[in-house]
């Protein structure tokens, strides 16, 4: 036996689900199972949404489908199959089906059940078949008919669910049973959702609640109504007809769940929507920041807390925290007053430091609170520059003093030979410097110290060396004997005042030159020799340290007959040598 599904469509009503409309097909008379050679008529039903027009039939059986296009919203047939219906524009409606049997009993039933609804359950018979009084429930004995046809549901509920069928017998013959026809009882609207213009709504607004479900088809036209509720107490007046209800304002008192009831006329069917939960909000005010340890020395390296917090307790707030103007971390938590954030400090985090509290009504900002570092000086390094490549007396030297490290002000102290020279203060990074003009005094090792208070930081010692140039020679000449004779021993002597060593000394004679020396420091050398005819002439020295010869004045030595006479230029002096004495002339090495 075959064994049918009766099916539930659902329409959208008035203030509930809207959705594009399907059609719905209606039967006359309203069995889906009938005997061969009976008629039905089927309805599609639904034209109040669109305009009036043709209205095409599909035909499925056997795997045939066959379309039939008639003026208006009706068919009349006798064939067994599924049936559909669709208006133009519109979606196809459900598949109806309907079985013109060729038994001798059958059970009929309508195309669909909800609950609250009057059922009948139709058995019939041919000729020749007689009926017994039993009908059955899922194979079970449901009542006894006494050769009655009908069975009565008064008020269809989910307890009727199930497959029935009944029963007769053929005449001299045997008993015989109907088709089986399933009962599936439907709901005639679907369970109510509780909709709000706000879940969380600001203190003081308004908000709308809205009691949603949809009525199927069928019962496109069957009246609701609504109620609602905060936890178990009735809002209003009760029970309306208008599927919403306006709350005027929302206090932080009438936070709760909050749900609502729809029911049909006169209250057969009612159904209760979930729970929803209505949280009032109230908008944050402005968040205090605080610093832990409040009174701790903040040197680099100690660990502080900030701690945002305001004075309303919220469904969830954001805090977010900023260093001058740049965000840093952001929390959000649920039904707190306050969020913290932690770290170690090092020298970037001074600054100002504020807080913004969102509970979604706009964020409000902190005061700022301040936040100083204390870091201390690292070594400093000291560095010298010129001008120029040599460092020579006169010449402009720069020394810079910096500390990669500490926080300000930094006092910078300059040293030469452990003697102090300048201290500055700096107020900003960089370090600081001092310029000179270089003598031969200023030679000798330099370093700095930099001090904020935890004591001065020294840096690695700088040597400098200050080159002089020499001053210009000056040449002398000595002699052991009074009266110098010819083979008597004459010293040149070139010496300077000023100059770095080393210098080297050279002596000429009429150009030519002698002999060269140096010494490692300031001071005179000599040149010594035996007097001989040929050392008449004049006579000057050269001295040098890298900055160019510097030449001496002339020296003049004059020989006239037997005798040698000295001269200067300008004279220093003048003496005859008889030429009595033997010719000899030897020349000595210098002398240092």
């Amino acid at each position: 036996m075959l064994l049918w599904v009766i099916l539930l469509v659902l329409a959208p009503v008035s203030g509930q689900f809207a959705r594009t409309p399907r059609p719905i097909i209606s039967l006359q008379p309203p069995w889906t199972t009938v005997f061969q050679g009976e008629r039905v008529t089927l309805t599609c039903k639904g034209f109040h949404f669109y305009l009036p027009q043709k209205t095409k039939w599909y035909h499925r059986y056997l795997g045939k489908e066959i379309l039939r296009e008639t003026p208006d919203n009706t068919l009349e047939v006798q064939k067994s199959g599924e049936y559909r219906c669709q208006a133009q524009g519109s979606p196809l409606s459900s598949p109806v089906h309907l079985d013109f049997s060729s038994a001798s009993l059958i059970l009929q039933a309508p195309l669909s059940v909800f609950e609250g609804d009057s059922v009948v359950l139709r058995c019939r018979a041919k000729a020749k078949v007689t009926l017994n009084n039993t009908i059955y429930k899922n194979d079970n004995v449901l009542a006894f008919l006494n050769k009655r046809t009908d069975f009565h549901i008064p008020h269809a509920s989910l307890k009727d669910n199930g497959a029935y069928r009944c029963t007769g017998y053929k005449e001299s013959c045997c008993p015989v049973s109907s088709n089986t026809v399933k009962i599936q009882v439907q709901e005639p609207f679907t369970r109510p959702v509780l909709r709000a213009s706000s879940f969380q709504p600001i203190s003081g607004s308004p908000v709308t609640l809205t009691c949603k479900t949809r009525l199927s088809l069928e019962r496109s036209d069957v009246p609701l109504r609504f109620c609602f509720f905060r936890d178990d107490q009735t809002l209003g007046s009760g029970w309306s007809l208008s599927p919403k209800f306006q709350i005027t304002a929302m206090w932080s008192k009438d936070s709760g769940f909050y749900w609502c009831q729809a029911a049909t006329m006169p209250y057969s069917i009612i159904s209760d929507s979930p729970r929803s939960w209505i949280q009032v909000q109230i908008p944050a005010s402005h968040p205090v920041l605080t610093l832990s340890p409040e009174k701790a020395l903040n040197f680099e390296g100690t660990k502080v807390t900030l701690h945002c917090e305001t004075q309303e307790d919220s469904l969830r707030t954001l805090y977010r925290f900023y260093h001058e103007g740049v965000p840093l971390r952001h929390k959000s938590v649920r039904c707190e007053r306050g969020a913290s954030i932690s770290f170690s400090l090092t020298t970037e985090h001074s600054g100002n430091y504020y807080c913004t509290a969102d509970n979604g009504f706009g964020a409000k900002p902190s005061k700022a609170v301040s936040l100083s570092v204390t870091v201390p000086v690292s070594h400093p390094v000291l560095n010298f520059s010129s001008a120029e490549d040599l460092i020579f007396e006169g010449a402009k030297v720069t020394l810079h003093c910096e500390a990669q490290k500490g926080s300000l002000p930094i006092l910078y102290q300059f040293h030469h030979e452990d003697a102090a020279l300048e201290s500055m203060s700096a107020n900003s990074a960089g370090g600081v410097a001092i310029s000179f003009s270089l003598t031969a005094e200023h030679s000798g090792n330099y370093y700095c110290t930099a001090d904020n208070g935890f004591g001065p930081q020294r840096s690695e010692a700088v040597s400098l060396s200050v080159t002089v140039p020499v001053s210009c020679p000056v040449l002398t000449l000595l002699s052991a004997e009074a009266l110098t004779f010819e083979g008597a021993t004459v010293t040149l002597h070139c010496e300077v005042q000023r100059g770095s060593p080393r210098i080297l000394y050279q002596f000429y004679h009429e150009d030519m030159p002698l002999g060269s020396s140096s010494t490692p420091s300031v001071g005179r050398v000599s040149f010594s020799f035996s007097l001989t005819e040929g050392h008449s002439g004049n006579y000057y020295c050269t001295a040098e340290n890298g900055f160019g010869p510097q030449r001496s004045e002339v020296v003049s030595l004059f020989v006239t007959g037997k005798c040698w006479v000295l001269t200067s230029h300008p004279p220093l002096a003048k003496f005859s040598l008889t030429h009595s004495f033997k010719n000899l002339f030897a020349l000595s090495s210098f002398l240092p």
